[in-house]
């Protein structure tokens, strides 16, 4: 797995440390080893999850701007869980309503002994924080509009912004969003061994 991982990231162009390599695939392995009880995602094959799962979130990495983020309706802790590897920086809350899912990150947090996320159980709607976030990352909400609507509350005035991980660029989508946000950038992703594409919008609120 870690010759894998290592393939995958010289194609991306992504340099890592030995710890964080070894601690992305810890990931992988409980990811695989939680599944099977608590059906965290529908993709089995760990070498798989490489691909989908841990070069799909991380190679976002270079765009985020700030160091502190929220990833809402993070599931089994995606992108936040390998974002806080490479990121260690950062910090991650990672926000989800299911129990066993954020059980999960509360297991991975303590296994892999990751001081800079914070795993909390709650409706996006219902949760904030102070300060507020330099970054509201997303990567399975339904749309543009829903993620805007529910998160408005969490990005900081002036600087926060909505990253939101796309297949396809959503042309729908963006031109019917609300006039107080901006559409800084839409960023093709280069995913290795990954079938489709991926885009990464960046909203700003005025």
């Amino acid at each position: 797995m870690i010759n894998t991982l290592s393939s995958l990231l010289h194609r991306a162009g992504i340099s890592l440390s030995d710890q964080q390599k070894h601690q992305l695939v810890s990931y992988v392995g409980m990811l695989d080893k939680w599944n099977k009880a608590y059906n965290l995602t529908s993709v089995r094959d760990p070498q798989q999850m490489l691909i989908r799962h841990i070069m799909d979130s991380i190679v976002v990495a270079p765009y985020l701007e700030g160091r502190k983020f929220i990833d809402v309706g993070t599931g089994p802790g995606l992108p936040g869980i390998p974002l806080s590897i490479v990121c260690p920086h950062a910090h991650f809350t990672l926000l989800d309503s299911l129990g066993k899912r954020v059980r999960f990150l509360r297991q991975v947090q303590h296994e892999l002994k990751l001081e800079n996320i914070t795993p909390v159980q709650s409706r996006v709607e219902a949760f904030t924080d102070e300060p507020l976030f330099d970054g509201v990352i997303s990567r399975a909400f339904a749309s543009l509009q829903d993620m805007v609507s529910w998160c408005h509350h969490l990005p900081a005035a002036g600087q926060g912004r909505f990253y939101a991980l796309k297949g396809q660029v959503p042309d729908e989508e963006l031109s019917a969003l609300p006039e107080h946000l901006v559409l800084e950038s839409v960023i093709s992703l280069q995913v290795p061994d990954l079938e489709g594409e991926r885009h990464l919008v960046i909203l700003k609120q005025q």
